[in-house]
């Protein structure tokens, strides 16, 4: 199963340990997921396999549930934001694509 979307978000570090980079997506694109995954959990934790895009760089990654926003999070690698020249604060615009099923 597979589902497009093209959102905007803001690039944010986390305060825990370990400094990961987020993007939180729009609470329409959660429902989106939501909806095409069935509500599942497609991963340990709830997390989701998705393919993300941000400039010219693309990757593999899981999107984990956010209890606080309602949303889900995405994590954007040191390498991606390095190649993008992005930073926390940062507004990005991202291309993706969820990914469920067998074969993915």
């Amino acid at each position: 199963m597979l589902d497009q979307m093209t959102f905007s978000g803001d690039l944010w570090l986390s305060p825990g340990p370990g400094g990961w980079t987020f993007v939180t997506l729009p609470l329409e694109s959660a429902d989106q997921i939501r909806f095409v995954t069935g509500g599942q959990k497609t991963k340990s934790w709830g997390m989701i396999k998705v393919k993300a895009t941000i400039g010219s760089s693309t990757w593999r990654t899981t999107i984990w549930p956010d209890k606080a926003s309602g949303s889900f999070l995405l994590p954007v690698k040191a390498a991606v934001r390095r190649a993008e020249k992005v930073s926390a604060g940062d507004r990005v615009e991202v291309d993706m694509t969820v990914l469920a099923g067998p074969d993915v």
